[in-house]
Formats: structure tokens, C-alpha cells, sequence
């Protein structure tokens, strides 16, 4: 069972910056993806970010240049770097993993850490 803590979340003011972890644990699998997420009030939970194995990364059009995810692989910890941050990136953000056992794929999902970005 992987259990995915997040941390990171907070209040920031128009312009400022914030980074996320998300530390992954209990996987006897190779995590092959992790990425962000985020869902503001009334709308749906949408991709922000994501980290494949070899390093590859996808990025929403609205954050890219603004946001940055790497991962430390030894600690199964992925991070998003968050700058430039706007009213609009004000969300609840999820942490997800993704997972194969043979062909079958599994995944799991944080809790949610709220990021609000106000004056």
C-alpha cells in the first residue's frame, strides 16, 4: 500500500513563491510516474505537473516557465517549485503516483495540501 504525504502548502502573496514534497512510502514497486494535481473550488482536479522514471516531465500550459518538478528518486520524493505564483494557482494540491504490477497499472493519491495565493 503506498501512502503519499504531502507537505509544502501554505499562504503566499501575488508573485511569490512555494515548493511542494511529496514523499511516497510503503512501495515494494517502482513508482514509474509521480506528479501534481490541483482542483479549485467547483471546477475539476487537473493535471499541474508530472515526472516520469527517466526524467521526463509534462507541464499544464498555464504553469509552464512558472513551475518546476524534479524528484529525488532515492527518497521517492517528488517536488514542484512554484514561482510567479498567481490568484488563479489558488488550489488544493494532490500528489499522485503511479505504479504497474505486471500489465495492471495502480495508483494513489496525497491527501491534498491548500495553496492560496492572495494579497
Amino acid at each position: 500500500q503506498v501512502q503519499l504525504v504531502e507537505s509544502g502548502g501554505g499562504l503566499v502573496q501575488p508573485g511569490g513563491s512555494l515548493t511542494l514534497s511529496c514523499a511516497a512510502s510503503g512501495s515494494r514497486y517502482i513508482i514509474d510516474t509521480m506528479g501534481w494535481y490541483r482542483q479549485a473550488p467547483g471546477r475539476q482536479r487537473d493535471l499541474v505537473a508530472a515526472i516520469g522514471i527517466g526524467g521526463s516531465t509534462n507541464y499544464a500550459d498555464s504553469v509552464k516557465g512558472r513551475f518546476t518538478i524534479s524528484r529525488d528518486y532515492a527518497k521517492n520524493t517528488v517536488y514542484l517549485q512554484m514561482n510567479s505564483l498567481k490568484p488563479e494557482d489558488t488550489a488544493v494540491y494532490y500528489c499522485r503516483a503511479d505504479w504497474r504490477i505486471a500489465i495492471n497499472p495502480y495508483d494513489a493519491w496525497g491527501q491534498g495540501t491548500q495553496v492560496t495565493v492572495s494579497s
